[in-house]
């Protein structure tokens, strides 16, 4: 199945304004992510959709593609969806514009599991919790599969609750799953999405996932040993400066 890869970047996320354009490593953040995506083996193409001509312009600097999308979409899922129909792709991969870290291979597992289950609309990706603080966070979505690996539900709750003693997360198979923001959806069930109204189930727990599942349809998840972290905060953004100027000297080297 052809592939696109399209990283929504907005300019002002509130806790990090100008966040695509940070560059102290001398390359913009949003080219990290992009150069990471182009190392995906099933990308044929790798497109960032943004409302904002500065990211467009950045974009075009260092010779990436971009699409220059409306300013009022409600998500990023609405405006990978807009950026999409302008694409020539059988699966679509939402990859946020704050991962600069994130695996190619991990990109590569989402086509595939569209490929291996047929019937699955969309497919997205978990690593095993590893400690109580992470299942008890809400910030750290967990996820409850069935035996096909196809997404039960998801919840900023620990999920499933163990009501005697505590979760065992060294579990082999995995039990208790954090839920990575990666999502591959099959091209015509993206613009499907896009068009409906929210659900009530998201609007409780405010999880765009969870409006896949409230109409029936299906998310296979695949779980990964472990994933990169985000930036979300200015320290996220030094620590990630850090660990690449740390890189860039162990190659000179």
């Amino acid at each position: 199945m052809k592939t696109a890869i399209v990283i929504p970047a907005r300019y002002g996320p509130r806790r990090l304004p100008g966040k695509p354009l940070l560059r102290q490593t001398g390359k913009y953040l949003i080219q990290h992510v992009y150069e990471r995506a182009c190392q995906a083996a099933r990308a044929s193409t790798v497109v960032v959709a943004t409302d904002d001509p500065r990211i467009v312009a950045a974009v075009e600097r260092f010779g990436g593609q971009v699409v220059l999308t409306r300013r009022d979409h409600p998500s990023g899922t609405d405006r990978v969806a807009e950026a999409a129909r302008r694409l020539d792709a059988d699966v679509v991969v939402n990859l946020q514009g704050d991962e600069p870290l994130v695996d190619p291979a991990a990109l590569d597992l989402l086509p595939q599991l569209l490929e291996r289950d047929p019937e699955a609309d969309m497919a997205t990706l978990a690593v095993p919790a590893t400690s109580l603080e992470q299942w008890h966070d809400p910030n750290c979505v967990k996820v409850v599969c069935d035996a096909a690996g196809r997404a039960l539900y998801f919840s900023r709750s620990p999920i499933p609750h163990v009501r005697d003693g505590q979760p065992d997360f060294a579990a082999e198979p995995p039990r208790f799953l954090i839920h990575l923001g990666l999502y591959a959806y099959r091209r015509p069930f993206l613009f499907s999405l896009a068009a409906l109204p929210p659900e009530p189930l998201e609007q409780l727990e405010k999880l765009e996932q969870l409006r896949v599942l409230a109409l029936g349809r299906r998310i296979h998840v695949g779980v990964v040993k472990g994933a990169a972290a985000g930036i979300d905060t200015y320290d996220d953004y030094e620590r990630f400066v850090q660990e690449y100027r740390r890189q860039q000297r162990a190659h000179a080297a």
